[in-house]
């Protein structure tokens, strides 16, 4: 069994930058892909952004891209999100989530989730 935590998350300007954080309690942390989701009111939970088991590759959402950066620290087990130029439209729910497989299309273990709120 994996618990994972989100930390970071708050409320921010339009433009702002928050940084995300995912602890992992598996000693096994680098045997999963990480990624995050986000779920915002009245629509369907989506892909964020993955990394892969050894932080040599990275995928994200169109949306998202030049805008934030997905990190991982296996020695921490902690995977980062950090999120730039931040709009409205990335007010959501943030969940970390860890999977074996890349894209992530099935997903072993999920975070409870922090909410993320951008202001116009």
């Amino acid at each position: 069994q994996v618990q994972l935590v989100e930390s970071g998350g708050g409320l921010v300007q339009a433009g702002g930058s928050l940084r995300l954080s995912c602890a992992a309690s598996a000693r096994t942390f680098n045997n999963y892909a990480m990624g995050w989701f986000r779920q915002a009111p009245g629509k369907e939970r989506e892909f964020v952004a993955a990394v892969s088991w050894t932080a040599g590759n990275t995928y994200y959402t169109d949306s998202v891209k030049g805008r934030f950066t997905i990190s991982r620290d296996n020695a921490k087990n902690t995977v980062y999100l950090q999120m730039n130029s931040l709009k409205p439209e990335d007010s959501a729910v943030y969940y970390c989530a860890a999977s074996t497989v890349l894209p992530m299309k099935s997903i072993e273990y999920w975070g409870k989730g922090t909410l993320v709120t951008v202001s116009s």
